[in-house]
């Protein structure tokens, strides 16, 4: 895909900013950048993690901190003097839990011991086999091990977990958990930037935080204020990576404010119909 728009933009270009899902070591950034500088996309050129163009996206302080939650779970944090915090974001391996996926297997679980007897019944007993048109959950399980059922499809599930978390407590208790993750993550940020005194933005993006889902937002700003205090000001993002990527180019090559603004406005229009981000998110703050 980037050689193709390298392509059609006529590279090299001048600068090429690419911050990209599953860069979460230097070694693999470094790698790639050189692999980039090799095939000639721009005269110069910066890689990262796409959470960085989330962090980009949602505030012009240059600095903060950002969660992305979607397919998985990720968090970067930026101190003012440009200090900076990672998570290697490989799943349980690395203590990841929050994504899609997560919430899709929790959901599984559920229902399985809701149906079994041995946890508390739940509408998910229900509604996760009814999903993937299965009887029951054994029927569910055994498709997921024989492979008659895609696990890959398991992160499907999460708006279905949202919207039965309106009624039903063990749902609601899978979508208070991810709150509580999304909090541990900036909490973490905070305190190893040493900015707990400080006045910090916090911004929320990816498909599952750029829902809009309320329990789910209010969850995260309850546990911040509480853990974190008042001067933590988190929000969604409105606006699509892809615009921060852009945002973060401009800010290398020092564009003034007016053509920050006015690349943000065309990017926001351009991408307002690929259906990631909603687009009109409140500021979390008001959700609590």
């Amino acid at each position: 895909m980037i050689q193709a728009l390298a392509a059609e933009v006529g590279a090299p270009a001048d600068l090429a900013v690419l911050l990209l899902a599953g860069l979460d070591f230097p070694d693999e950034e470094a790698a790639y950048l050189a692999e980039a500088e090799r095939r000639g996309w721009a005269s110069e050129v910066v890689v990262g993690n796409d959470t960085y163009a989330v962090l980009r996206a949602g505030t012009e302080r240059g600095w903060g901190v950002a969660v992305t939650c979607g397919a998985g779970i990720n968090c970067v944090g930026v101190a003012p003097d440009g200090r900076r915090v990672r998570f290697p974001s490989l799943g349980p391996i690395s203590g990841d839990w929050g994504g899609a996926g997560d919430v899709g297997r929790a959901a599984v679980w559920a229902a399985a011991r809701s149906e079994d007897g041995r946890g508390p019944r739940t509408s998910l007993e229900r509604l996760v086999p009814e999903y993937f048109g299965q009887a029951d959950t054994v029927a569910l399980a055994r498709g997921l091990h024989d492979g008659a059922v895609d696990g890959q499809r398991l992160g499907e599930l999460a708006p279905l977990v949202f919207a039965a978390a309106e009624s039903d407590e063990v749902a609601g208790e899978i979508v208070d958990r991810q709150a509580g993750e999304v909090a541990a993550l900036v909490r973490a940020a905070v305190r190893r930037l040493e900015l707990a005194d400080s006045e910090v933005d916090v911004v929320l993006g990816g498909g599952l935080l750029q829902s809009g889902n309320a329990r789910l937002l209010g969850g995260v700003v309850a546990a911040l204020r509480e853990e974190l205090g008042p001067r933590v000001s988190a929000r969604v993002a409105n606006s699509r990576p892809i615009v921060g990527a852009a945002l973060a180019g401009l800010d290398r090559l020092g564009s003034p404010p007016e053509a920050l603004a006015r690349t943000r406005a065309e990017l926001d229009r351009a991408t307002a119909s690929l259906g990631d981000v909603t687009g009109d998110a409140p500021p979390v703050a008001e959700l609590a």
